[in-house]
């Protein structure tokens, strides 16, 4: 059904200038002191807020200036549609006032102002408040057998879930009232014992608490949004399979921005079934959470092609076809150090005590992992060769290749991996960087102290922060793989 000129559906203004009539009429029938002292009804001043500050007589500016609350009636009585009106005028407060009567006519004014904006979300209702008389006809398309009084609520609590609902009853209908405010009304009003400053004390009232349970709910609805993606983000950080392998692994996370758990760092460590044990380390440039989606795709990728039986150069290689396709522009990167620790040792027997291991070692502009050792200084592995971090230089031409380096590891070994966040803190007040060398002096230091494992990494990891002056502004990863009898996968 259109709706007229003014906004307001068809029969509305006819409603309305009953209204005014009955209004005149009772203007008319006055005594004179009353309209001196209360003058016209569209001039007479609001009630003032209790906080306000106001001389005898007068109204504060802020309380003066204030926007009407619009109100929207829905009374199928005519009389009793004007002595609400009544009412408001009577009770001084800025309301302006709308009647429909029924809900299908107050649906097409409520909807005449929540039309979606360019993001898809309702727009709030142009009315502040709604006034339902719980007596009036519900008017309901399908009607629903089982009646309780509330189908006009039940109604229109659907078709306006974000305006505050005043509900009036009868006399003896104070429990149907209560049962409205249980089912989603905010206030009731008995009719024939409510006067005008009452109705717009009960109007103002409903609007706030409105307001606060629209607060509450966004807040709550914020709650779970936060705690499905913390769920997310643990999910997507990998749970090592090294089942079989005799080595211990020791890993932390921490991103770099604030109330996250995944960043734009990533690791894994599997072992296959040949006895092969490859572990990885990278990091995608940046920590926002489209670093962090790539990261986690990269890593998925990556062990998803050691299980297909893919190693070195040619594993690199589609890495970065994977990269190419998922990033967001070409100026994304990606460091990546691997691991390729070969089955058997000296004794032929995998992960044997006393056995000298042999692993292949794979650098994509990342820096090299720490050889820690029980009898001296940690030592960087060398660097060289190495190859171009991911996704900087084309590999099908021949670009970008990542030879191997292999290096030997004695008995009792133990590697630390880590990611750049951990060596470009700053060391005092100056421009100075930590850098691999004065991270290598630090682990030493801690591990002369007699610290091992999870200790260790969380002790070097508080005094490089202590050194940065405070928290690290990058994603830091670090790894500690060890050489063990008994495999042990520590947090």
């Amino acid at each position: 059904m259109p709706a007229t000129g003014d906004g307001r559906a068809p029969g509305a203004a006819d409603l309305l200038g009953a209204l005014d009539g009955a209004l005149s009429e009772r203007a008319r029938n006055r005594p004179a002191s009353a309209e001196q002292s209360a003058g016209p009804a569209t001039a007479t001043p609001p009630i003032p807020h209790p906080r306000s500050d106001t001389s005898p007589g007068g109204t504060s500016p802020a309380v003066a200036s204030a926007a009407p609350l619009k109100l929207l009636v829905i009374e199928d009585d005519a009389s009793d549609a004007q002595l609400l009106k009544a009412a408001v005028a009577d009770s001084g407060a800025p309301i302006e006032i709308h009647w429909a009567r029924g809900l299908e006519q107050a649906s097409e004014l409520l909807a005449a102002g929540t039309s979606g904006n360019r993001r898809g979300r309702p727009r709030a209702s142009r009315f502040s408040c709604v006034l339902l008389d719980l007596a009036a006809p519900a008017d309901l398309p399908h009607p629903s057998d089982a009646s309780d009084g509330l189908e006009g609520l039940h109604e229109l609590l659907r078709r306006a879930p974000h305006t505050a609902v005043v509900v009036l009853t009868d006399a003896a209908g104070a429990e149907l009232g209560a049962a409205a405010v249980a089912a989603g009304a905010q206030d009731f009003l008995i009719k024939h014992e409510t006067d005008g400053p009452l109705l717009a004390r009960a109007l103002r009232y409903a609007v706030e608490r409105k307001r606060a349970d629209e607060s509450q709910r966004r807040l709550v609805e914020a709650e779970l949004r936060g705690q499905e993606n913390a769920r997310l983000q643990r999910h997507l950080l990998p749970t090592p399979l090294l089942d079989g392998a005799g080595l211990s692994f020791t890993r932390r996370y921490r991103p770099g921005r604030r109330r996250a758990l995944l960043g734009g760092d990533f690791y894994d460590a599997v072992r296959t079934d040949d006895g092969t044990v490859h572990v990885v380390i990278g990091d995608v440039c940046g920590h926002g959470p489209d670093e962090a989606a790539l990261g986690v795709a990269l890593r998925i990728a990556w062990r998803t092609l050691v299980f297909a039986g893919l190693t070195g150069e040619a594993l690199l290689t589609t890495l970065q076809h994977v990269l190419e396709h998922e990033r967001r522009s070409d100026e994304i990167f990606a460091t990546l150090c691997m691991l390729v620790i070969e089955p058997g040792g000296a004794t032929g027997e995998p992960g044997s005590l006393g056995a000298v291991e042999h692993a292949r070692l794979y650098l994509a502009g990342h820096p090299a992992p720490l050889l820690l050792g029980t009898d001296h200084k940690p030592v960087t592995l060398p660097a060289d060769p190495a190859g171009p971090a991911l996704g900087l230089l084309p590999c099908d031409d021949g670009q970008a290749v990542w030879p191997a380096h292999r290096i030997e590891l004695r008995p009792g070994w133990r590697l630390l991996l880590y990611t750049d966040g951990l060596i470009e803190g700053r060391v005092g007040a100056g421009s100075r960087r930590l850098g691999q060398d004065g991270l290598a002096d630090l682990v030493g230091d801690h591990q002369s102290a007699g610290l091992t494992r999870g200790r260790l990494i969380d002790s070097a990891i508080a005094e490089v922060e202590e050194l940065n002056g405070g928290a690290l502004t990058d994603d830091v990863a670090v790894l500690l793989l060890e050489r063990n009898p008994v495999q042990l996968i520590l947090g």
